[in-house]
């Protein structure tokens, strides 16, 4: 009896170190969990047997897009304010007091630079702006003659520019409007068979000096201006 039970425990032990060194789910040597290989029951299934390993988890990659390309910007487009026309002998212009059909007429700055109104008599004119001068005129309305005067001023017919020099048609002309030193040419006939082009002279009146500078044919006439276009000598 002794004997048999000896022999029983030894079988019990080597059965036992067999299954710490090959099963149980704390064996040492034991593949990690997300490489094992289960197999699934046919209920669970279709197909018993079937081998299926496990797939790892996949972290999330980041997804970079790339930078929308910035629409151009419109650049704003800024054009320099025209200087203000000042008035001077020969301009005509209509002036309006609203409510006040006597005074509501057209004046010719004379020759002294001034228009003459009912009422209020000589009005200096030369070298203000159309703004300017229905300013003075509302000024002298409002002494004694109209209780609120409202005035409005605009050039109803520039004064003439002159051309002079090797052109057709020398002279005095009435001006145009946005002109230029080809369109004051051509207004007079053109140019003569002696003109030197590349070199035309406007002079004009500023502050009681005469002003004078080289320009090319495209360049703006004003009125009252005077173009020389100069003779060539070969």
């Amino acid at each position: 009896m002794r004997s048999a039970r000896l022999v029983l425990l030894a079988v019990a032990g080597v059965a036992l170190a067999g299954c710490m060194q090959t099963g149980g789910p704390f064996a040492r040597d034991a593949p990690p969990l997300h490489k094992q290989q289960f197999v699934l029951p046919a209920m669970l299934k279709p197909g018993a047997g079937r081998t299926v390993v496990a797939a790892q988890p996949v972290a999330p990659q980041p997804v970079y897009a790339e930078p929308m390309p910035l629409a151009p910007q419109p650049v704003a487009v800024v054009a320099e304010p025209e200087p203000s026309y000042a008035l001077d002998s020969g301009d005509r212009l209509r002036v309006v007091v609203f409510g006040q059909e006597g005074l509501s007429a057209s004046y010719s700055v004379d020759t002294s630079g001034r228009i003459t109104m009912p009422l209020i008599g000589a009005v200096h004119a030369r070298g203000m702006t159309p703004a300017g001068l229905q300013q003075a005129i509302a000024a002298k309305l409002r002494n004694g003659f109209v209780r609120e005067p409202h005035v409005a001023v605009e050039v109803e017919l520039y004064r003439p520019f002159f051309i002079l020099g090797e052109v057709t048609l020398p002279g005095q002309y009435p001006y145009v409007p946005n002109m230029t030193v080809e369109t004051a040419v051509a207004i007079a006939g053109g140019y003569t068979p002696r003109a030197f082009k590349y070199k035309i002279e406007i002079s004009r009146q500023v502050n009681g000096l005469t002003e004078k500078r080289v320009v090319s044919p495209n360049y703006p006439v004003r009125p009252g201006e005077t173009v020389h276009i100069a003779e060539r000598w070969f």
